[in-house]
């Protein structure tokens, strides 16, 4: 090796020892890395305690772990009446007013009933027990047929389980004051 060549590499001989400090004992600092099975999943890098713990040892790069963001908490809800009228299980409503109320309920779901009867009945004739009339591009293409049809049954099961929901809430009622004009 010449003079000027063996110079130029004794001058690279410090910046690689620079480096080499800088790196090798970060590398080194580390050590292996075992994850513990459980919940949560755990890493260590203590090989004794690794052992008794049923650890595996990590193959790979370095593991980097970042602390999450705790979730902020939630709101206090609002009281729904004002904290001054507190209410407990003592308090009793007036019967002239809980039977108006049951009236009021037992009114409003009647209504429903019909309307619910009403969309059973309209939902049944378009379903036409499973044989509807084919409209437009139905005649050529069955498929979009079949896909109607099995829309309108849905529709159908749909309403026939609201018309027995509204019947059980107001079967839950008990038996009317007066006369309803429910039909059943």
């Amino acid at each position: 090796m010449s003079m000027p060549m063996l110079r130029k590499h004794l001058q690279l001989i410090p910046i690689a020892l620079v480096a080499w400090s800088a790196v090798g004992p970060a590398a080194h600092a580390q050590g292996q890395i075992f994850r513990c099975p459980g919940t949560p999943v755990e890493y260590i890098n203590d090989p004794q305690q690794a052992r008794t713990r049923g650890c595996t040892p990590m193959e790979g790069g370095n593991i980097t772990i970042i602390q999450g963001t705790s979730p902020r908490a939630a709101p206090a809800p609002s009281p729904a009446r004002p904290a001054s009228t507190p209410r407990n299980g003592g308090d009793r409503v007036d019967p002239a007013t809980q039977r108006a109320r049951e009236s009021d309920a037992r009114a409003i779901l009647e209504n429903e009933l019909r309307q619910a009867q009403e969309r059973l009945a309209q939902a049944r004739r378009a379903y036409a027990d499973g044989q509807p009339e084919k409209q437009g591009i139905e005649g050529r293409n069955h498929q979009r047929y079949l896909d109607r049809v099995a829309e309108l049954r849905a529709a159908v099961n749909r309403a026939e389980a609201d018309v027995t929901g509204i019947q059980r809430e107001i079967e839950r009622l008990g038996p009317s004051s007066a006369p309803s004009s429910s039909n059943r």
